[in-house]
């Protein structure tokens, strides 16, 4: 098939663009390296849109949140990666999370099917010199297409490191000792009946002695050339959060407030106490065979996390799918080498998309590919493209990668209300709701006047 656009990656970003484009009756070649007998450091399978970390797209409330906020604007604008969600979606409470095995074969057979995409097992090992290109590659770009992007950026890139959950096999779980409960007892229309969460509580003996263990354990090496890179606040591996004091992961993955502990009950609290520290698991797919460690990505070595993880109540036979892991993340610094468009400057035919511009995130790096593609998809047919406002979270995220970041200190970022026009006028509680509504009003005019967007 003669093709109007190359898309470089099969993930999330190059998978949304790819269908943007498509739908728009434009003729896609979607190159993804793995299939062609070449894998990367933290995939295990082929598939399409494969999820190498947590199986959680985070928070779907788009009223309060702006992750949530996100789902919704993409939603609106027709994305594969949310009609997929849809699909593989399993219980977490107020957050959206898939099955992970559901969702890529999802994206997978969706693109296939499509006549407007070809996809080709094939590993690129160079920017291409014409022809219009989406490179959505992602954090794992394979080491000879990262030369050329150095070679022409002029820029050295940028990388940090992310950590990988341990996933569980649910029928190893001892519930004697653990319950299920969502924290607050908050639930949605996805949620379980009883709750979404496995929890595993500590008292604080079992927790410090945990804590000791977590520093103790034997990590993974760096090499030397890995030595000087840093982690991504978002994925930081639980023993660098318990390097920080040994009441950190108290107040973050192990907190125990909001969570009756039924093996703890008092007259006073009937319903049971909250632990002195709890480790929560959450659904991974449908069946709900697999839950995952929320919270705990690690560098521990395989011996290690299987020792101290079994000390945690009601994992002491606990039979790991997969254990953490940790990789090197690859991404350019956009604010200084791409434009508005997010075109390379120099070379105005290739556009870049998703993680490997700088934005972190399952649901950001769609986003951006679903952006990539409605730029591309207006180049094509002549027409001048209006970029969404900078209110919404579409546009505040693009503007923070094309521009409004420093480049001397650009780091990846999740999308967030920091990134958004600020709303002074408006008290402090009310605050995120003037700022989803205002978004959702201002989408919906950015809509209705952008002649690109109708599909």
């Amino acid at each position: 098939m003669t093709h109007d656009i190359q898309i470089i990656g099969g993930g999330l970003a190059g998978s949304e663009a790819a269908w943007q484009l498509a739908k728009r009756g434009f003729k896609v070649k979607l190159s993804e390296m793995r299939g062609s007998g070449d894998m990367t450091a933290a995939h295990q399978t082929e598939g399409l849109a494969e999820l190498v970390c947590s199986n959680s797209f985070r928070s779907d409330d788009s009223d309060k949140n702006a992750v949530g906020l996100l789902h919704d604007e993409m939603r609106r604008l027709d994305s594969i990666i949310m009609r997929a969600g849809e699909v593989a979606r399993v219980p977490a409470g107020s957050a959206m999370a898939v099955d992970r095995d559901v969702f890529s074969a999802e994206v997978q057979r969706t693109l296939e099917e499509h006549p407007n995409i070809t996809v080709i097992r094939e590993r690129v090992d160079a920017l291409p010199e014409t022809g219009l290109t989406i490179v959505a590659t992602g954090p794992l770009t394979a080491q000879t297409l990262a030369e050329s992007i150095v070679k022409a950026t002029g820029q050295d890139r940028l990388a940090f490191f992310d950590a990988i959950a341990p996933i569980i096999h649910r029928d190893s779980i001892d519930m004697s000792k653990c319950w299920i409960q969502s924290r607050w007892n908050k639930r949605t229309e996805a949620s379980n009946e009883e709750g979404d969460y496995i929890n595993c509580p500590m008292t604080k003996e079992q927790y410090h002695a945990f804590h000791q263990g977590l520093m103790d354990g034997e990590k993974t090496e760096f090499r030397e050339w890995e030595a000087d890179t840093p982690y991504f606040d978002g994925c930081m591996p639980i023993e660098v959060m318990a390097a920080r004091g040994i009441e950190t992961l108290r107040y973050g993955p192990m907190k125990g407030v909001g969570l009756d502990n039924p093996y703890d009950t008092t007259e006073e609290h009937p319903q049971g106490r909250w632990p002195y520290a709890v480790v929560q698991l959450r659904q991974d797919n449908k069946l709900g065979t697999l839950w995952n460690m929320v919270g705990f990505q690690t560098k521990l070595k395989y011996g290690a996390q299987v020792e101290l993880f079994r000390t945690i109540p009601g994992l002491e036979n606990a039979e790991f799918a997969r254990l953490g892991g940790l990789h090197r993340n690859t991404f350019i610094n956009s604010p200084l080498v791409l434009d508005r468009q997010l075109r390379l400057r120099g070379a105005e035919h290739i556009r870049f998309a998703g993680q490997i511009t700088g934005c972190e995130g399952y649901v950001e790096s769609s986003a951006v590919g679903l952006l990539a593609g409605m730029m591309a998809a207006s180049e094509l047919t002549g027409a001048d493209w209006t970029p969404p406002p900078r209110t919404t979270a579409f546009g505040a995220l693009l503007s923070h990668i094309t521009g409004d970041a420093e480049a001397e200190t650009f780091q990846p970022m999740n999308v967030n209300f920091g990134l958004f026009p600020p709303l002074h006028d408006v008290k402090k509680k009310q605050r995120k709701e003037a700022y989803t509504s205002r978004a959702k009003a201002e989408l919906g005019e950015w809509i209705a006047g952008t002649d690109v967007v109708p599909a």
